[in-house]
């Protein structure tokens, strides 16, 4: 694991990553970045928390809206994330069969 800055919302936040994920973690931080203004606004700029809750209330918002209205198919790299993780827990499944 390694540690990596993250600077949402004027603030710089350090965030341990697993090796590999930097790339996403950066696409995330520009989503986060795109509706910082918006936040910032929203917020009456009074402090960054009340500042992120609003960025987290607009993030919330647009997957409310997506989950209700769910694009047509399946996204490919959602079903890799899904493939991933299922591998994963097969793994961890494993493991502890063996151990028992």
């Amino acid at each position: 694991m390694a540690d990596i800055d993250l600077t949402i919302a004027g603030r710089t936040y350090s965030v341990a990553a697993r090796e590999g994920d930097e790339p996403h973690l950066r696409h995330l931080e520009s989503i986060l970045q795109e509706h910082a203004v918006t936040a910032h606004r929203a917020s009456g700029g009074l402090n960054a928390e009340r500042t992120l809750v609003y960025l987290a209330l607009i993030l919330a918002d647009m997957v409310d809206e997506v989950q209700r209205n769910p694009p047509e198919g399946v996204s490919p790299v959602l079903l890799e994330r899904i493939a991933d993780r299922l591998e994963a827990v097969a793994i961890a499944l494993e493991e502890d069969a063996a151990e028992a």
